[in-house]
């Protein structure tokens, strides 16, 4: 029965992959054809100063790198999804039954909400690059993607508090603490942090090593509860990051922008209420939050200290660059601290 599911987990996310690659050419000349890059590279900051150093890191006009690479992560994930189950019902056996991972108790809600924050991020990777305005090269206000996303917040909520009637949240090494109603912002706001963090997508390879990592990690903490098609989905997701990857790695074809962080992202938070792996996703997600965080604390700073900076540059990783570290440098060190967080946090979430 192990093996069986394991080969449920492991053909989907190899499939993944190669729908992904193979997607990609497409995806790439349309792309590069309609020019989808930023026509201005950053030259504010949220302050309203000049951004020299951020404008230096990011010659977005210069290098002409397409962003909407998340096409090729949750393209090849719904491709491929929506692939096997077709083939469970056209070729009725156990073996296309097995490896079809749709289920209403496990993977409905996380693919809904990976789809539907696909589709505002790629509204918004639009309207950015047919922008040209110097502040985050355009496109929809922070109000509106983080309205957005806290309607998809609260969508999960409901789904979790009313349908399933969740309403607790487990502690490692404590137990399991019952919030109420309390369940539902507690939600929203996990889905708005671990969303900020996708503006680590920032440096080419970055962003894609360091969500394959997360979701391998849940892929492990919900196979290990039994949850056989909530870990073929994240593996699946791997396998769509691993494709884009191979392409996003120095120098990157395409970004993975809006439409790809913003639907890993509030996916993710799906995943980790329905392995009861809440916590965890603290230090498995802690490069996100940390990203986030170093953001934020700049902007307070520089508000509260008279213009004073913490760091060089945020967020973080453009902070390492500022200092000298070249972007490969930056990148695969992500990827190894990513790695020892996810194991640390597999730990916790399977002995806690």
């Amino acid at each position: 029965m192990i093996i069986i599911d394991v080969i449920k987990i492991l053909i989907p996310a190899t499939l993944a992959f190669f729908i992904g690659i193979l997607i990609t050419p497409f995806v790439t000349n349309f792309l590069y054809k309609h020019k989808m890059w930023k026509k201005t590279s950053v030259q504010k900051t949220t302050d309203g100063h000049q951004a020299t150093i951020t404008a230096k890191l990011h010659a977005d006009e210069e290098r002409k790198t397409p962003r909407m690479g998340g096409i090729v992560v949750w393209g090849s994930a719904l491709l491929t999804i929506i692939f096997l189950w077709l083939c469970s019902i056209i070729f009725p056996n156990g073996a296309t039954e097995n490896l079809n991972l749709l289920s209403r108790n496990q993977t409905w809600l996380p693919l809904f909400v990976l789809i539907a924050g696909a589709l505002c991020g790629l509204a918004d990777d639009y309207l950015v690059c047919r922008d040209r305005g110097t502040y985050a090269g355009g496109g929809l206000s922070l109000k509106t993607r983080l309205l957005f996303v806290t309607l998809l917040g609260t969508l999960g909520a409901w789904w979790f508090y009313l349908k399933l009637g969740i309403d607790m949240i487990h502690i490692p090494f404590a137990g399991d603490l019952y919030l109420g109603f309390l369940f539902v912002p507690i939600f929203i706001l996990f889905t708005i942090g671990i969303y900020s963090g996708g503006i680590i997508d920032g440096v080419d390879g970055l962003s894609g090593g360091v969500f394959a990592t997360i979701y391998s990690a849940y892929a492990i903490i919900a196979f290990a509860g039994g949850q056989i098609d909530l870990a073929a989905y994240c593996a699946v997701v791997v396998g769509g990051l691993l494709a884009f990857l191979w392409f996003n790695i120095p120098p990157a074809r395409f970004f993975n922008s809006e439409t790809g962080t913003m639907a890993l992202t509030t996916s993710l938070v799906v995943v980790a209420f329905l392995t009861k792996a809440v916590v965890p996703l603290l230090i498995i997600a802690f490069l996100l939050i940390a990203t986030s965080a170093s953001s934020m604390i700049q902007i307070l700073s520089k508000r509260y200290r008279g213009g004073k900076k913490v760091f060089l540059v945020a967020p973080l990783h453009n902070h390492f660059q500022a200092k000298g570290w070249p972007a490969y440098k930056v990148t695969m060190r992500y990827w190894v601290i990513g790695m020892i967080l996810a194991v640390i946090g597999v730990i916790v979430a399977l002995i806690g």
